[in-house]
């Protein structure tokens, strides 16, 4: 078993992940394959903890959330990270009032001696408050969803770093307060005679900082290790966590879900690790599909099958990552717009752009019309 990130092994790790959430582990894992492809950068050096014929010494740190279906995934993706022959650290930082000065004093020593840190959400308080300790000389981004294309974008803008469904509105207290780190974050996010910065994303990328390499993400470990899948002849659909996140109404989002399952013939509904079990109940109850609740992420699973041969989605990251894990199946992606009545009045003034956007940059989908409930 791994030890504790607070655990001291006296070893020198040469490259440090942290991870907050399963597609986070993912595209860590993705990116330390990558690099063993042809033209890729070499890696440190095969010793104890090096990635399964990658070359690079990864320590990955699992950050864990409190909550049970993205820690059960979580456990999942480490047993593959394992598997793969990285060194993984499971860290309850979220276990207690103490857990933060616990877990942050703990990774101290790693954080002073690891050459490069990678991380899955430039967002996260907690990676930024680590990211101010660490000397590491070589920083990458890995993707966290569709939040990587508006990191790029404030990074291009020089903007402060906030996350998209919440742009617009008042700072709180704890904003306030954590503006200093978010700021150093910033700049430490930003490439210099001393610090290279890297994105690895599979999502578009329009707004290039000046310095920031930018690797495109196409999911080779994921086809290389599972799949192909069975193709099904029905339909699926894929959730989201838009209601949950205060952006899209509740009764707005059932009735969409109805209609575009009558209307495609959809079986399953694969649930949002963020998705309540309250709305995921009702969801079941008024549209009859079957709720799925995926012990892995959907790229994963879609590539084991048996997944249907059409996969509807409203805007989010699957748009842009399912076309990718399926490249070479007859599977058809096929997105459907959020209309602008289904967002609440507490919704950021920046979601119905932010959303479209998404939407419109995805390569490889069906675009469908906004359902009208």
């Amino acid at each position: 078993m791994s030890p504790r990130a607070g655990t001291d092994t006296g070893t020198t790790p040469h490259t440090l992940a942290f991870v907050e959430s399963p597609v986070q582990l993912l595209n860590v894992l993705e990116w330390a394959h990558a690099r063993t492809e042809p033209g890729a950068e070499p890696g440190a050096g095969s010793g104890a903890g090096s990635g399964a014929g990658s070359g690079v010494e990864l320590t990955l740190v699992v950050l864990s959330p409190t909550d049970p279906m993205t820690r059960g995934q979580l456990r999942r993706m480490a047993e593959l990270a394992r598997d793969e022959g990285h060194t993984v650290r499971w860290e309850e930082a979220r276990g207690g009032t103490v857990a933060p000065f616990r877990t942050i004093g703990g990774l101290t020593p790693l954080l002073r001696r690891a050459r490069r840190v990678v991380m899955g959400d430039p967002f996260s308080r907690y990676v930024q408050l680590l990211l101010s300790i660490t000397r590491a000389t070589d920083l990458v981004v890995v993707d966290d969803g569709t939040a990587t294309m508006e990191f790029v974008g404030q990074l291009a803008r020089g903007e402060r770093l906030v996350r998209w469904h919440r742009k617009g509105g008042r700072p709180g207290p704890r904003d306030l307060v954590f503006a200093p780190v978010s700021s150093s974050a910033r700049r430490r996010l930003t490439p210099s005679a001393d610090t290279r910065v890297e994105v690895f994303s599979a999502m578009p990328v329009q707004e290039t900082p000046d310095g920031v390499t930018v690797t495109a993400n196409t999911f080779t470990w994921t086809r290389a290790r599972f799949g192909p899948p069975r193709v099904t002849k029905g339909a699926d659909m894929v959730g989201t966590s838009l209601v949950e996140t205060g952006v899209v109404d509740a009764d707005r989002y059932l009735e969409a879900v109805r209609t575009l399952a009558r209307a495609h013939g959809a079986a399953r509904y694969f649930a949002h690790r963020r998705e309540s079990a309250d709305k995921l109940h009702r969801l079941a109850v008024e549209t009859g599909l079957e709720v799925v609740r995926p012990d892995l992420p959907l790229e994963l699973i879609a590539r084991r099958g048996p997944i249907g041969r059409t996969v509807l989605s409203f805007p989010s990251t699957v748009v842009h990552t399912l076309p990718l894990a399926l490249s070479g199946t007859d599977v058809r992606v096929a997105v459907c717009d959020i209309d602008p009545t289904w967002l609440t009045e507490h919704a950021s003034p920046r979601a119905q752009g932010f959303l479209s956007g998404v939407t419109g940059t995805a390569r490889d989908v069906h675009r469908l019309a906004a359902v009208a409930p």
